[in-house]
């Protein structure tokens, strides 16, 4: 057996572990988190529930303050079914904000920090929410797209703001009791809303149960096996499922700990997660790439962690991550906030996704689709159904709906629009009237049915851990002076998780790379800016006007391949730089850093 992999037995004891964790749920028979948590505070009260390094709060001070929030709530007059827009980075009060408030029925959007500007606005809007909540760091974000929010809208401020009443001042004159026969939601309501670039377009608002909230932190507390005395270094964002909600339900169900960090650091984390006496930790594959790139760190083996667990852990990071930095075992995972596909990997088979073991493949109905190449879409057959892949041959990856009985399926929630949804619902897949999830994911599964992610279908790609939406990225490029037109696409650059954003433009006579820089600056978060230009006559399209990517993407940025300008962007200079075959070089082998 390879070093780092579980025994059989390991492996099926993580699946029997989780599937009797979520039993409960799956019957109706569980609370909700909020009221979950409140449970686990008679027996934990005293204990550390939350950590960081602006404060701490046991599961007594969690309850108290989610109470707190929730009475909050219920004085602004915001019933069941109600939105409230949620903006802060990480902390522990973002906990007890969106556990108070979903308390009482009412349902939290988690807005992405990095947003800010078309995307910020249209994310608030397809919310519907009455309220914002936002920190007072991000107020001038906020203040920016002021004249574009729906009228009435309610702003509050967390922090020392200037603009908006503060939110946790206020909240020190609210009960921390809750109300004599209030309801609590049902495991049905919805809870969350949490924003997903899904394949095309702008971010997408995907509807989230109380009952996947509680599905979601059940099962991994039970492949994690997870015990009170457990903690979890989390440094992911808070406004996405993963850490937001898994690394946070998954500890809070058991009574276990939550050691919270802004961000990550490769600089603080050995200490962070050694001092803070860290059990687990969930990560991206990105940064377990920047920890073995980074140098040697006095205490990266003196560490308690008995497990990692997260997505993108690419195979020969892996080996490096789990070898150099003595990780006992890794659990890779594939999941999405809206999907009804999930697949784990509790054989610890480096570079696979996950695996569904054959008692199992009732329960989770996955399959691989063959699909057109150039399109995307589906390929049918002469019946009119689509064709299953092979093994080992390549193909979108398909998870059953419910159909009308509820047969071998699992639910789709979908998103605030109605549209979005019906695009992501493919029907008469193999039968007349099934319906199958579509994840957007290229994937293969080998003889032994491990599966591994190949690619991103559609116009979205994959990097620093955050999904980016080529067609939002084009629209913003295409709305600066001297852009006639541009399309955006990823491309590999070797060492590198993910892929780097690339754009190709038709400039006119205006164009200015200084200006384009700038306003991609302003106008995109970090990780959607493209690092890569190219600007060429024309953009060849299909006969339908697509945009045809696939020969730009094999070209990508070598300047050998193409005789159109080509440049990179340079951080240090705040510019673009023209590509030459020794910056090229530079580039690829690293010196050169994206």
């Amino acid at each position: 057996m390879i070093v780092g992999q579980a025994p059989p037995s390991e492996a099926r004891a993580a699946w029997v572990r989780a599937l009797s964790r979520i039993a409960p749920i799956a019957t109706g028979n569980a609370p909700a988190l909020p009221m979950h948590v409140n449970l686990v505070a008679r027996r934990f009260g005293s204990r550390r529930a939350l950590l960081s390094r602006e404060g701490s709060l046991t599961y007594a001070d969690l309850t108290e303050r989610a109470g707190r929030y929730g009475n909050w709530a219920r004085e602004q007059g915001l019933a069941p079914g109600d939105k409230i827009c949620l903006m802060m980075p990480n902390h522990p009060d973002y906990v007890a904000i969106w556990l108070g408030i979903s308390g009482i029925g009412a349902v939290v959007a988690l807005l992405n920090t990095n947003l800010s500007g078309d995307a910020l606005a249209y994310a608030v809007d397809v919310a519907g929410a009455r309220h914002i909540i936002v920190d007072a760091r991000l107020e001038e974000t906020l203040t920016s797209i002021l004249h574009r929010l729906p009228p009435g809208l309610s702003i509050w401020t967390y922090g020392s703001g200037k603009r908006w009443p503060r939110i946790d001042r206020e909240i020190e004159y609210m009960s921390a009791t809750r109300a004599s026969g209030s309801p609590s939601p049902s495991l049905a309501d919805h809870a969350l809303l949490i924003y997903t670039s899904g394949t095309t377009g702008l971010p997408k608002a995907a509807h989230v149960s109380h009952r996947r909230v509680m599905e979601w932190s059940a099962w991994f507390a039970g492949m994690l096996d997870v015990k009170p005395d457990d903690r979890v270094y989390n440094c992911l964002p808070m406004y996405h499922s993963i850490g937001g909600v898994v690394a946070i339900g998954a500890m809070l169900v058991d009574g276990a700990s939550v050691l919270i960090r802004d961000r990550f650091s490769a600089t603080q984390f050995w200490d962070d997660v050694a001092d803070g006496g860290c059990t687990l930790f969930q990560y991206i594959g990105e940064i377990c790439r920047y920890l073995t790139e980074s140098p040697e760190h006095p205490r990266e083996s003196a560490h308690r962690l008995r497990l990692c667990y997260g997505n993108g852990l690419r195979d020969d990071v892996w080996r490096a991550f789990q070898d150099r930095f003595r990780v006992p075992r890794i659990l890779e995972f594939y999941a999405s906030t809206e999907g009804n596909v999930s697949l784990y990997n509790c054989e610890g088979r480096r570079g696979a996704i996950g695996r569904i073991p054959p008692f199992l493949a009732h329960r989770f109905p996955v399959t691989l689709i063959r699909s057109d190449p150039e399109t995307g879409e589906p390929m049918r057959g002469a019946d009119g159904f689509c064709q299953r892949c092979a093994p080992d041959e390549p193909g979108e990856a398909l998870g059953r709906i419910n159909g009308p009985g509820g047969e071998h399926g699992r639910p789709f929630e979908g998103y605030t629009d109605p549209d979005a949804s019906r695009r992501k619902i493919l029907r008469d897949v193999f039968t007349k009237d099934d319906f199958w999830f579509r994840t957007g994911d290229l994937m293969r599964r080998d003889t032994a049915g491990f599966f591994y992610f190949i690619d991103r279908l559609g116009d979205t790609f994959r990097w620093k851990g955050e999904n980016v939406s080529t067609e939002e990225v084009a629209r913003t490029l295409r709305a600066c002076t001297g852009v006639a037109d541009a399309v955006v696409y990823g491309v590999e650059v070797v060492g590198n998780e993910g892929r780097v954003g690339m754009a190709a433009i038709v400039p006119d006579e205006r164009l200015d790379l200084d200006a384009l820089y700038c306003m991609a600056q302003m106008r995109l978060p970090d990780y959607a800016q493209p690092l890569f230009l190219r600007l060429c006559p024309a953009i060849a399209t299909t006969g339908t006007h697509k945009p045809i990517k696939a020969t730009l993407q094999q070209e990508g940025f070598d300047p050998r391949l193409s005789n159109d300008p080509l440049y990179v962007r340079d951080r240090g200079g705040s510019r673009y730089r023209r590509i030459d075959s020794a910056l090229h070089g530079q580039i690829i082998s690293g010196a050169f850093r994206i």
